[in-house]
């Protein structure tokens, strides 16, 4: 498996993979509407284009024979800056696995390297959020050390979603 830095050339497929993850994982909890509205605008490829091409982003991708199998977002801005317990803290966005490559551990490749990278960016501390009921992706988590530091919520559509914000200092 390769690890490399996504270029704008795979923006269709990385907006592919992550409305495929999307909607394997979560897809069963939304009615058509807010499930389409939102793969419309999270997981279109001019989003996922103009997050590559961000300087304040890194998006990162995991690979076999030219295929992707995952990937993974580092946004080096801190999304919840009431909750942040260093003066530099990223926000980690969407490890996603293609739906028929998890438990292969690209999860954990992309884990280790998004936490590489955010070493090198010299954060204190990186936030994530993740969905209350899946504790599946709560224990990979807390397996690299992060910790439930808040309740918060999450759109999708008109729906709203409780989530944990879990933060790691490092």
């Amino acid at each position: 498996m390769d690890l490399r830095v996504a270029a704008l050339t795979d923006a269709a497929a990385l907006a592919r993979l992550g409305a495929d993850a999307f909607v394997a994982k979560f897809g069963h909890l939304y009615t058509p509407d807010n499930l389409a509205n939102f793969l419309a605008d999270a997981h279109s490829e001019a989003k996922v284009a103009k997050e590559i091409a961000d300087p304040a982003m890194r998006v990162m991708v995991a690979e076999r024979d030219g295929r992707l199998l995952g990937y993974c977002k580092l946004v080096m801005i801190c999304g919840w800056p009431e909750h942040a317990r260093a003066a530099t803290v990223i926000e980690l966005k969407q490890l996603y696995t293609a739906p028929e490559a998890t438990g292969q551990g690209i999860g954990a490749a992309l884990m280790d390297r998004a936490m590489e990278e955010a070493a090198a960016f010299g954060a204190g501390e990186i936030q994530l959020s993740v969905y209350s009921e899946n504790p599946g992706a709560q224990k990979f988590y807390a397996r690299y050390g992060f910790a439930k530091v808040a309740d918060i919520h999450f759109m999708v559509g008109e729906q709203r979603d409780e989530e944990f914000l879990f933060a790691k200092l490092l």
